[in-house]
């Protein structure tokens, strides 16, 4: 994290890895930021990719409007194997010279800030990352651009799934995104009021859901519902499904349904907008004031800043309270 005050007159921002409801805001944030402080925004599409190969253009207070509201990113997105490499490096910091930039705010996940990291530390180049996934899988920050949205995308699917599951008395199991964390899987369980949630944090092992339920079959519950992310440790969602179905028999009739890609589209919730915003402003700013190699986040209501190294190393952990009163509330 660095410290000199530098004078800013060129930025350019880019989105990469998966995409996020809420990018746009937070792009149309960095954009008006800059333009508000006289500095002129360049975007940078598809990610390092286009970092790499040139696809840098001007953009302006104009170039943002009416896209807030919009899910994905209008810059668009990719993961980028070459910005790995030694040359590929070399190729994009020769456009940053091109288009003489004096700094950069990068919207993503881990992976963005980890190349992020490496590409500032080389050049000594600043750069401030906006936490843009829906995981909510980074360290620093209460909630990431897109999390919200994707929770809230699940709860509205399951409540659904739950019409058709009391209709024919089937056991569900949902599952959701979260490879290595259970984020998306906590929050929307609770929220759509699932029987059972299997996150990769805690291993509660096949027979705990078996004792769980056997007390739902014995109260004769309607509808059941198991939200399981997809990193659980009890492996994937079909195999859980198949060792219910060996243990219970004609009790349960079981379906499985895979929300897949449809957690990270969508118009982006209020939450996330206001989140984005606030975060794309507090970038340039921290910029302007010569501080980099960084995250912006928000902790307990307040912008506050982490750097790159404690952001891509530290995992954030599963809130205790919410896992004690799933628990309590599922019964």
């Amino acid at each position: 994290m660095s410290s000199k005050e530098p004078k800013i007159e060129r930025i350019g921002v880019l989105t990469s890895g998966g995409d996020a409801p809420g990018m746009n805001a937070g792009i149309r944030a960095v954009v008006r930021a800059s333009v508000y402080y006289h500095i002129t925004p360049f975007g940078i599409r598809h990610g390092y990719d286009g970092f790499i190969n040139d696809d840098i253009c001007e953009m302006h207070a104009g170039s943002v409007k009416h896209i807030i509201h919009q899910g994905g990113t209008i810059l668009k997105s990719a993961r980028s194997s070459e910005f790995k490499t030694d040359e590929g490096m070399k190729k994009a910091w020769e456009n940053v010279k091109k288009h003489q930039l004096d700094a950069m705010v990068v919207i993503g996940g881990d992976g963005t800030f980890k190349g992020a990291m490496e590409f500032g530390n080389r050049f000594d180049f600043p750069i401030v990352g906006i936490p843009g996934t829906i995981d909510n899988d980074i360290f620093g920050t209460d909630f990431t651009v897109g999390f919200d949205t994707a929770v809230n995308t699940v709860v509205e699917a399951v409540d659904k799934i739950r019409d058709t599951a009391t209709s024919h008395n089937r056991l569900f199991f949902v599952e959701v995104m979260g490879r290595d964390a259970g984020f998306i899987a906590m929050y929307s369980g609770i929220g759509a009021g699932a029987e059972e949630i299997l996150i990769p944090e805690k291993d509660r092992g096949v027979e705990q859901l078996f004792e769980s339920l056997e007390r739902t079959s014995q109260r004769k519950k309607s509808s059941r519902l198991v939200i399981v992310a997809e990193g659980d440790k009890n492996a994937n969602v079909y195999d859980i499904e198949e060792k219910v179905q060996e243990r219970f028999g004609d009790r349960y009739e079981t379906k499985v349904t895979i929300l897949g890609h449809v957690q990270r589209g969508g118009r982006p919730s209020c939450t996330d907008r206001v989140l984005a915003s606030r975060l794309g402003v507090a970038a340039v700013e921290a910029l302007r004031k010569g501080n980099h190699g960084m995250m912006v986040g928000v902790r307990n209501r307040k912008v506050e800043f982490t750097d790159f190294e404690q952001a891509t190393k530290r995992n954030p952990e599963m809130d205790q309270e919410l896992m004690r009163v799933a628990n309590i509330i599922s019964i």
